[in-house]
């Protein structure tokens, strides 16, 4: 096991015996492209810090940010020689700002965005959720990517972040949203023939 190993096994080790620990959740359908499509944004005027919080790429990546469709100019969180909880601060934005997070994909000039419709494969690259944080990250959004062109192993975990001052707008998967509609017309379909019968 290697010091980087190590050092996040303790801190998550740490993390889990605290109170106010938590575990990102994964993706629970690896091996299958994520249908949810997220738009993120900036929940206050004020800085916006990303957190390191794992990879298992092979592939060596950095992170970056888009704040209303312009590059930050800031790069870093590089996967080979981050650590767990290592922060990188992209500025300040304003309350509202649409922001794209971009991995960098070094080995071979590959990016791929939060925002699928950047996408030059035309596939969903991340999966996010909320984060309750622990003693080294704190509370926040957490965005796992996936790095490999296509998606890969649809894995959604080849390089992970929790993101604040950020808020997290899920769309609803187009798949679902026809069984949905149907859902409702069902119940109200119900409700209609419990008033006529009462």
């Amino acid at each position: 096991m290697n010091l980087k190993s190590l050092f996040a096994a303790l801190v998550i080790s740490l993390g889990v015996a605290s109170s106010a620990s938590a575990v990102p959740t994964a993706y629970g359908a690896s091996g299958t492209p994520n249908p949810t499509l997220y738009s993120f944004v900036a929940t206050t005027t004020g800085d916006v810090l990303a957190y390191f919080a794992d990879s298992t790429a092979g592939y060596t990546n950095t992170l970056s940010l888009l704040v209303n469709g312009v590059d930050t100019g800031i790069s870093g969180l590089n996967n080979h020689t981050s650590v767990y909880g290592q922060m990188l601060n992209f500025g300040t934005v304003n309350a509202g700002d649409s922001l794209v997070f971009r991995l960098n994909v070094l080995n071979n000039g590959d990016t791929w965005f939060s925002q699928k419709s950047l996408n030059s494969d035309g596939v969903n690259h991340i999966y996010s959720s909320s984060y309750a944080g622990d003693i080294a990250i704190p509370a926040g959004v957490y965005v796992a990517f996936e790095d490999l062109r296509n998606g890969g192993d649809y894995n959604y975990h080849d390089e992970n972040f929790v993101f604040t001052n950020v808020s997290n707008a899920q769309a609803i998967p187009l798949p679902a949203t026809p069984l949905l509609f149907g859902l409702g017309l069902g119940v109200l379909a119900l409700v209609g023939k419990r008033r006529k019968k009462g």
